[in-house]
């Protein structure tokens, strides 16, 4: 199967990530929220999923977080980054003065802040489900004149370009994940990222520094940690993270026991090769032959070579 769903509709940034990612030549399906894209691949009706996880200006996206961490297993098998830019959208012939309401989601609202309130202080901004739905329904009947939305949208629609590259971060990015059925592990690259749910045991005092001291003694660097509610009761929190590194790494292996021992459950997210090829930066010790050769060393002693 070679066909893909992702966050629609058409002309959303979970589409222009798509393309980044090098997919055009498989079939591509929008899907109305993360839930139902993540549900596609459950129920085996497409291969995976693209998904957003985290912006750098908004944080995490928690439906992701949450829908990762429960219900049957999923695997993440890639990742890409793309620049957030947004562009105003307008039927063919509106000028900005013809303008007095713009839609958009939210998110993109408070990324454009600025530059409403510079050149269109005095209009309404009408929330939106997507920022693509918002400029879909402005090419029919909307009663508004206006969309904020990524330039895509505007080839999918039939709009124009009324202004370009708006948001206020010229650096904001969105990271997208793509998700599949366990069963695929991405061979080692050396720049690579594994992402993991935690659930303690019993919360209680140095609970979240026994499981990063699992981590951080074993030299596995996180470049994300977010805590998030398991539902069940007031306070009781699971932690989601990404560390550098493949699970086929020693130093990620032994940390993944380590986490076993101490956690109530340890959900294994995927390896996967890094968007910016960075590989980490291993201090001495923790390289896969200095855990080989600890390992040799104590069949050693085990064997009553005390040397």
């Amino acid at each position: 199967m070679n066909r893909y769903a992702f966050l629609g509709p058409r002309g959303t940034f979970a589409e222009a990530a798509w393309r980044e990612l090098g997919l055009l030549n498989s079939e591509a399906e929008p899907a109305e929220s993360v839930i139902a894209a993540l549900n596609l691949v459950r129920a085996g009706s497409v291969r995976g999923a693209l998904v957003p996880i985290e912006n750098s200006v908004e944080g995490s996206v928690s439906t992701t977080l949450d829908e990762l961490a429960g219900g049957d297993a999923l695997v993440i098998t890639a990742e890409v980054s793309i620049p957030v830019q947004f562009a105003l959208l307008v039927r063919p012939g509106t000028t900005i003065s013809d303008i007095r309401s713009v839609a958009t989601h939210p998110h993109a609202q408070a990324q454009c802040r600025g530059w409403l309130a510079q050149h269109l202080p005095d209009v309404s901004v009408i929330p939106a489900m997507s920022t693509a739905g918002a400029a879909e329904a402005l090419a029919g009947d909307a009663p508004f004149d206006a969309a904020i939305a990524q330039r895509i949208a505007a080839e999918h629609y039939g709009l124009e370009i009324l202004a370009d590259e708006i948001g206020d971060n010229e650096d904001a990015t969105t990271r997208f994940i793509l998700v599949e059925k366990p069963g695929h592990v991405p061979p080692q690259t050396g720049a690579d990222k594994t992402t993991l749910v935690l659930f303690m045991r019993a919360d209680h005092p140095g609970a979240l520094l026994e499981i990063l001291t699992e981590l951080s003694v074993r030299g596995v660097n996180m470049t994300r940690i977010e805590s998030r509610p398991t539902r069940r009761a007031m306070g009781d929190y699971f932690f989601s993270i990404d560390c550098e590194g493949h699970v086929e790494d020693e130093r990620v292996g032994e940390a993944l026991k380590g986490l076993h021992r101490i956690c109530a459950q340890v959900r294994f997210l995927g390896s996967y090769p890094r968007h910016d090829g960075r590989q980490p930066l291993l201090r001495p010790g923790v390289a896969d032959g200095d855990f080989t050769e600890a390992d040799e060393w104590l069949r050693h002693i085990r064997g009553g070579d005390t040397g």
